[in-house]
């Protein structure tokens, strides 16, 4: 997606409770590794003779209750460093 100027990939994570963690939680070092490593294949892919845009990566935490009822979203820009 796009901010303004700035590219923005986005991680969406949901889980029903809490009882395996936090839907943010769930993106661990490894996960945000294989982000940054997705984003730069996609930028080189997609920008190979020019410079990119400015570029994120966001997460974004769906909570549900246990039945399924939505309980919250939560957006963190800037989660994972690029």
């Amino acid at each position: 997606m796009r901010d303004a100027g700035t590219l923005v990939f986005v991680e969406v994570r949901t889980r029903r409770g809490e009882a395996s963690g936090t839907p943010e939680e769930s993106v661990t070092p490894a996960k945000q590794a294989r982000l940054l490593a997705l984003g730069e294949r996609w930028l080189a892919e997609h920008y190979p003779d020019t410079d990119p845009p400015d570029c994120r990566i966001d997460v974004v935490g769906i909570h549900l209750s246990p039945s399924g009822k939505l309980l919250g979203v939560n957006h963190i820009p800037g989660a994972v460093g690029f």
